[in-house]
């Protein structure tokens, strides 16, 4: 039997060291220097990070997910897995651990697709933590649809020219560049006809219209871009992969992206399981604890039993990952795990802002936060009813209909078919009667 439900000595002792570290010097960033973990370093935090981010090269837990000639250590995604459960549960967490999104998924797909000088620009100092990227792909109007994007790059001689407007776009105004996927060739279908772009930030043309916030923050907190691209001039070999590729490269990036999510998101909500426990245990009320309570109890099991299929489910299905080294072999329990994930966090952490009641939904906790964070789940990198979709074509991939009006289940037929499979010991052991 292959089946292991255990990680190795050696790998637990980093993860364990891990653990200590993100609690004891790492959660503490997010409560100094809240909403900045995407911002260029100043003078002050760098003093602070780098010494940080030292400590986890040493301990070879920097970029786990790629490979030693990119920098990282080829742990996979498996390992990748157990220890972003642990970055989860902080914002700095990922940047102090080198895969951080959207960088991880647009470093992966500049190894994949990236020629040796586009490596040599964009990849080396992404995967040395000292920029940020940004993935502009979304536009305004065409939502989950990307065959309705316009945004188009036309050639110029030795020169792309990109015009239109993308949406959403996050991190765009500390990013040092940006990926941008854009219709290069209008008369074939968009799964042939687009292709992306590598842009530098300070390329002329860029106008960042505004920066939308989250539902929570205030007007000059956002990070996800609304940008017009005005005749904005590329060189030739800004083009990443082929032309009309674009599809493709989005397919890599946006799966590893989406269980990427999946994973952090096991931290999150444990976080808030823990939270809620804690609570159950620390707070008395008409004359018992709230641990007594048959409500809370039933929040607790509930969460618990949610977490744990949650978790499994996406150990697995990054072992399935790490098997195959083909996100399209794995595309259906990927896009499984994104549509069950928003609702495991939405559920625990309601649950446990319930249990903490008026403190709870105060901002002195962080339960709106993880459930607006749901919610922002549900949406990125595709809504969740489009991945439902994509779950119910794959999984009827496996099925053929009834070659008859009844269904092969129906029971007055397979009750026929065993009389007549067993029509001899029938007969015989009516003769005996």
């Amino acid at each position: 039997m292959a089946w292991d439900f255990e990680t190795e000595p050696e790998f637990q002792k980093k993860l364990d060291w891990a653990d200590a570290f993100v609690g004891d010097e790492v959660e503490p960033l997010d409560r100094v220097w809240p909403g900045l973990a995407f911002t260029p370093l100043d003078e002050t935090r760098r003093r602070v990070v780098d010494p940080l981010k030292h400590e986890v090269r040493g301990q070879e837990m920097w970029a786990t997910h790629l490979g030693p000639e990119l920098g990282g250590q080829g742990y996979g995604q498996l390992k990748l897995a157990l220890l972003n459960e642990i970055l989860g549960r902080s914002s700095w967490a990922p940047i102090v651990f080198g895969c951080q999104a959207p960088d991880t998924g647009n470093a992966e797909i500049i190894a994949h697709y990236g020629t040796p000088e586009q490596k040599e620009r964009y990849l080396r100092p992404l995967l040395d933590g000292e920029l940020f990227s940004c993935y502009s792909m979304t536009e305004p109007h065409a939502g989950a649809d990307p065959t309705m994007f316009t945004t188009r790059a036309e050639k110029d001689g030795d020169e792309w020219v990109i015009d239109g407007w993308k949406f959403f776009s996050s991190n765009a105004k500390t990013a040092s560049f940006l990926i941008v996927m854009a219709v290069t060739n209008p008369d074939v279908q968009a799964y042939q006809g687009m292709s992306m772009f590598l842009v530098p930030s300070s390329t002329p043309g860029i106008d960042i219209v505004r920066n939308l916030g989250l539902a929570r923050e205030s007007g000059d907190e956002g990070s996800h871009a609304l940008i017009h691209y005005d005749h904005v001039r590329v060189p030739a070999d800004a083009l990443l992969g082929g032309e009309g590729q674009a599809f493709a490269i989005a397919q890599t990036r946006l799966g590893g992206g989406r269980i990427h999510h999946a994973m952090r998101t096991i931290g999150l909500a444990k976080k808030a399981l823990d939270m809620m426990c804690e609570r159950a245990l620390s707070r008395e009320t008409q004359g018992s604890l709230l641990a007594d309570k048959q409500f809370v109890q039933g929040y607790i099991a509930d969460s618990y039993a949610q977490l744990v299929q949650f978790r499994l489910f996406v150990l697995y299905t990054a072992w399935s990952i790490d098997k195959y080294n083909d996100y399209r072999k794995v595309r259906k329990d990927i896009a499984t795990a994104k549509v069950v994930m928003p609702t495991v966090l939405h559920d625990i952490a309601w649950r446990a802002m319930q249990v903490h009641g008026a403190l709870g939904v105060s901002n002195e906790m962080p339960f709106l936060d993880m459930i607006l964070g749901a919610g922002v789940m549900g949406l990125a990198d595709g809504p969740t009813e489009v991945h439902k979709v994509t779950v119910a074509r794959q999984v009827l991939r496996d099925y053929k209909p009834s070659d008859d009006v009844w269904p092969t289940q129906h029971l007055p037929k397979l009750r026929d078919a065993a009389r007549a499979k067993l029509a001899d010991y029938l007969e015989h052991d009516v003769g005996n009667l």
